[in-house]
């Protein structure tokens, strides 16, 4: 697919972009350039590809679950404005 400098003007416009004159024709060919490869990639064999979640087969490495501070709540409680049963208080904010 062949885009003219129209086109790119059209787009940069939609896409609130501002493009110098000198670089409409550049952009063209630029984009044009990815759209043809989109098209070659479209036309692809990929029905035996399975389908991946990440380009890397890794697994997420994951830390162990363990606390590492201490329980501050009373100390907290006691000096926020209202507390109920362990719960902070706030003023309603939805009627």
């Amino acid at each position: 697919m062949s885009l003219t400098a129209n086109d790119v003007t059209k787009i940069a416009h939609l896409a609130r972009l501002g493009i110098a004159e000198q670089d409409i024709d550049n952009y063209a060919k630029d984009l044009s350039g990815i759209l043809d490869l989109m098209t070659q990639m479209g036309q692809l064999d990929t029905s035996g590809v399975t389908p991946m979640a990440h380009p890397l087969d890794q697994m997420q490495r994951l830390r162990e679950d363990i606390v590492t501070e201490t329980d501050q709540r009373e100390h907290f409680q006691a000096i926020a404005p209202q507390t109920e049963a362990g719960l902070y208080l706030v003023p309603k904010v939805i009627d």
